[in-house]
């Protein structure tokens, strides 16, 4: 594989003002440029003169983290990558594992689930924390459960989806760590589908908001659910714990979790325009305190930060030629739109570099990668990508190979 650097028009994305100050705040982590961020393919330009990007807000929380939904960037932090006690953040991931069963068609929004004795004997006063006060022998719909696990953070509805989706508590777990592994989410660890307190079980702040990112853009279609305020079973009425969905109406999620080794924990999603950012809280010591550390990190990222795409799915960067194939070049493309964050009202140096083959041979498949693409920020490599053919190439008869072959001995 060689190298080869190329730089883009400033055409693409006129006027984007992208750039990046670190801080030294002992008790906040500045915006992490590195492989935390995925961003995009684009300019070189003249920098504008920068302006000091205030430090993060410092917060009285165990640890916490805000990163952009698109790119990924990393915001702000303090000890993101610390291992601290879910609580109910756990059923993000429960659902996250329900949400696929769903899309996978193995279960459906309309299946009546029987409540077992275990599912029902969570809702006891002698375990605590929440309920949805389903009852034992009764059915419920899994939508129902759904939004009994996600506005009433139920355990007991929580673990009647487990025992649906995987036929007991103790297989669903092992699904839920799966995904979590697939996920990247290596400071996470589950051994219930509720969030119940064991030293074995935890998270980072860095991989709850890399779940709920993920939870939102795969599963737009149940995200909804999270910006529930209120939902009523068995003639009770609860009220969702997220408190910022009453204060902040660009708040649409995402969960709380509360015992009393955990602290209040919060991890939250907003969106202003077309920028999305997705915080995560862990570990203080009130539900206004929670609510007030994710209010001001969400500020912090909407009012320093902008993000932008400079890079459309299936649009070519560049071109090579193509040797044995029924055509003599082919375009190359990343798979997903690529984005960038950085510090609002700068102008940065943005290019890509490619790591490309001495030469390219079909066939070709669309779906098959040849190349990387590395997204060069401020002269710092940010993120990879994988580069696909925009189309399949097939190959060539017999004497278009042969010639090809020929004249490659001379290439």
């Amino acid at each position: 594989m060689k190298l080869k650097p190329i730089l883009f028009a400033l055409a693409l994305v006129a006027g984007l003002a992208l750039a990046g100050c670190g801080s030294d705040n002992k008790d906040a982590a500045a915006p992490d440029t590195a492989s935390d961020a995925a961003t995009a393919v684009a300019p070189a330009t003249t920098a504008a003169p920068a302006t000091a990007l205030p430090p993060p807000p410092q917060l009285n929380a165990r640890s916490f983290i805000v990163i952009d939904h698109e790119s990924g960037r990393v915001l702000a932090a303090f000890e993101p990558d610390a291992r601290q006690e879910p609580a109910s953040l756990t059923k993000l991931m429960t659902a996250y594992v329900v949400f696929h069963s769903l899309k996978e068609g193995r279960i459906k929004l309309g299946d009546m689930v029987t409540v077992s004795e275990n599912a029902w004997r969570q809702a006891a006063p002698k375990l605590g924390g929440s309920a949805m006060y389903i009852e034992v022998g009764t059915q419920v719909s899994v939508e129902n459960l759904l939004q009994g696990m996600i506005v009433q953070s139920g355990n007991d509805a929580t673990v009647a989806l487990a025992e649906h989706v995987a036929g007991n508590e103790a297989t669903f777990v092992q699904m839920m760590n799966t995904f979590a592994k697939r996920l990247g989410l290596t400071g996470t660890h589950f051994t219930d589908a509720a969030g119940m307190p064991n030293p074995e079980q935890y998270i980072t702040a860095r991989d709850a908001a890399l779940l709920a990112n993920a939870l939102i853009h795969e599963f737009p279609e149940y995200y909804k659910w999270y910006s529930q305020k209120e939902f009523t079973w068995n003639d009770i009425t609860q009220q969702n714990r997220n408190g910022l969905l009453w204060r902040d109406p660009t708040v649409d999620g995402v969960k709380t979790g509360h015992t009393k080794s955990a602290g209040y924990c919060l991890v939250t999603s907003a969106k202003r325009g077309d920028m999305r950012l997705v915080s995560a809280v862990m570990g203080t010591d009130s539900m206004r305190a929670r609510e007030e550390a994710s209010s001001a990190l969400l500020n912090y990222g909407f009012n320093f930060f902008e993000t932008r795409r400079i890079y459309a799915a299936g649009q070519p960067l560049t071109t090579m030629r193509v040797w044995k194939g029924k055509q003599d070049e082919v375009g190359l493309t990343v798979g997903r739109d690529l984005y960038v964050t950085n510090q609002r009202g700068h102008v940065s140096s943005v290019k890509a570099d490619f790591e490309l083959p001495e030469t390219l041979i079909a066939p070709l498949a669309k779906n098959k990668p040849v190349g990387k693409a590395k997204v060069v920020v401020d002269g710092q490599t940010i993120a990879t990508y994988d580069l696909f053919p925009a189309a399949d190439v097939p190959a060539a008869g017999f004497f278009g190979r042969a010639w090809d072959s020929l004249r490659l001995l001379f290439h």
